[in-house]
């Protein structure tokens, strides 16, 4: 018996949807929360962000991800350079252990 559900996109590598709505956009475009984040309700969609839509907000609100621009009343979205730049400022990073500690004291505490 075949699963009903076999998803497309393979952990370990970028998966060709991922690619043309992200990769493919140039510095100065716009991009939309759905394009950006995760959803359950389209699984087999690949998006840049390894998290959820209120997880994204969640770090806008503290200032740790880029702010998006309102491009009408009811459209949000973000530079896509912005986005490249936190990306690249992430992977950059090194966390080592008493770090990671540190920060999770400091959130527990507050």
């Amino acid at each position: 018996m075949k699963p009903k559900f076999q998803n497309p996109v393979i952990s370990t590598g970028t998966s060709p949807a991922h690619q043309s709505v992200f990769d493919q956009l140039p510095d100065s475009a716009f991009i939309r929360e759905s394009q950006l984040v995760t959803s359950p309700k389209r699984p087999g969609v690949a998006a840049p962000l390894p998290f959820s839509a209120p997880t994204l907000w969640r770090t806008v609100k503290a200032h740790e991800f880029p702010t998006p621009v309102r491009l009408s009343e009811r459209v949000t979205a973000w530079r896509v350079n912005e986005i490249l730049a936190w990306m690249a400022e992430q992977a950059a990073q090194t966390y080592t252990p008493s770090e990671q500690l540190r920060k999770r004291t400091k959130l527990a505490a507050a």
